[in-house]
C-alpha cells in the first residue's frame, strides 16, 4: 500500500503561482511512475502531468506544457507540480496518483493508477 498527500493548494490570483506537493509513505516512491490530475466543478477529471519513475521522463497536458513543470524527489518520497502563470480554468482539484509502469498513453487517460491522493483545491482568482 502507498498513501499519498497532497498539499500546497490554495488561493491565488490570476498569474501567480503555487506548488503542489505529492508525500507518499508506505512504500518508497521511487519504483513508481507519479502523475498529477485535476477535476474542476462539473467536470470530468483529466490528465495534467506525470514523472517516470526515475525522472528522466515527463508528458504534460497540452493545455500547461509551457506553465506547469513536475518534478520528483526520491529521497524525501515526495512528487511535485509547479505551476506558473495561473489561469482560472486552472482551478481544481487536484490529485496526485502512481503506477508502476510508464504507459504514457493508459497514465494519460487516467486508467489503471495503482493508488490516489485525496486531493488539493487549487482556486485561481480573477
Amino acid at each position: 500500500q502507498v498513501q499519498l498527500v497532497e498539499s500546497g493548494g490554495g488561493l491565488v490570483q490570476v498569474g501567480g503561482s503555487l506548488r503542489l506537493s505529492c508525500a507518499a509513505s508506505g512504500r518508497t516512491l521511487s519504483g513508481y511512475v507519479v502523475g498529477w490530475f485535476r477535476q474542476a466543478p462539473g467536470k470530468e477529471r483529466e490528465f495534467v502531468a506525470a514523472i517516470s519513475a526515475s525522472g528522466l521522463s515527463t508528458s504534460y497536458a497540452d493545455s500547461v506544457a509551457v506553465r506547469f513543470t513536475i518534478s520528483r524527489d526520491n529521497a524525501k518520497n515526495t512528487g511535485y507540480l509547479q505551476m506558473t502563470s495561473l489561469k482560472p480554468e486552472d482551478t481544481a482539484v487536484y490529485y496526485c496518483a502512481v503506477i508502476n509502469t510508464w504507459h504514457i498513453a493508459t497514465i494519460r487517460a487516467g486508467y489503471g493508477m495503482d493508488y490516489w491522493g485525496k486531493g488539493t483545491l487549487v482556486t485561481v482568482s480573477s
